[in-house]
């Protein structure tokens, strides 16, 4: 079964999804770890994350080790990652890696801003985790302050709302819920709530799908 976990920036889609592919014996993927690697690799070589060319250059050289570096969780490559994933170009180098994860048996479990809608529109299970535009900049500021970084609210706050912009007005795979995605809404929600939230939806499908092979299903 592939789940597919979409939402906005600082959600809580990505704690989500580790979890429940922890808990399922699912393999893991966050897509947006894919643009980061791929921005950080522009910033670190001198680029412009808004060229098309450069930035689709360094997508279809991305090695999968590049998920692990460090720094990839900054603000910048995160400014610069949504600006990367705005183009069709980046967008398209990096399709078939994240649909070949999507097809590790026995499931994988993707998270990101159009993984239901463009990169596993035939998931059996799909989400869309979302919450409150100050929530979600309280979250990430939470965030950044627990690496070190020194940040203020209002700051927080307008990088997070131009960041849903971005997403959401780009030509490419804007982000958006597919028509049949449940929506989370964690605002309010502690991470277990959310977590029983999507487990308990995860099994009822999982369980759709095992009757649906039986004898009476076929």
């Amino acid at each position: 079964m592939i789940v597919a976990i979409d939402g906005p920036a600082a959600a809580g889609k990505g704690t989500l999804a580790r979890r429940l592919a922890a808990a399922l014996g699912y393999v893991y993927l966050d897509t947006g770890a894919l643009y980061r690697a791929v921005a950080k690799s522009v910033l670190d070589a001198g680029g412009d994350p808004n060229d098309a060319g450069e930035a689709a250059a360094h997508a279809q050289a991305l090695d999968p080790a590049a998920l692990e570096a460090p720094g990839l969780r900054s603000e910048e490559v995160g400014d610069a990652a949504s600006r990367v994933a705005a183009l069709p170009a980046v967008r398209s180098a990096l399709l078939a890696f994240q649909r070949r994860v999507a097809e590790t048996p026995p499931g994988a479990v993707l998270d990101g801003r159009d993984t239901g809608t463009v990169i596993c529109p035939e998931a059996e299970l799909k989400l869309f985790v979302t919450a409150g535009l100050e929530e979600r900049a309280r979250r990430r500021l939470q965030e950044l302050r627990s690496r070190g970084e020194t940040h203020m609210l209002p700051q927080v706050l307008a990088e997070v709302a131009e960041r849903d912009s971005r997403d959401r007005a780009r030509q490419a795979a804007p982000l958006r819920p597919a028509e049949d995605a449940v929506e989370i809404d964690t605002t309010g929600m502690t991470p277990d709530a959310v977590f029983q939230r999507a487990f308990l939806l995860a099994n009822e499908r999982l369980a759709e799908l095992e009757r649906g092979s039986g004898p009476d299903g076929q």
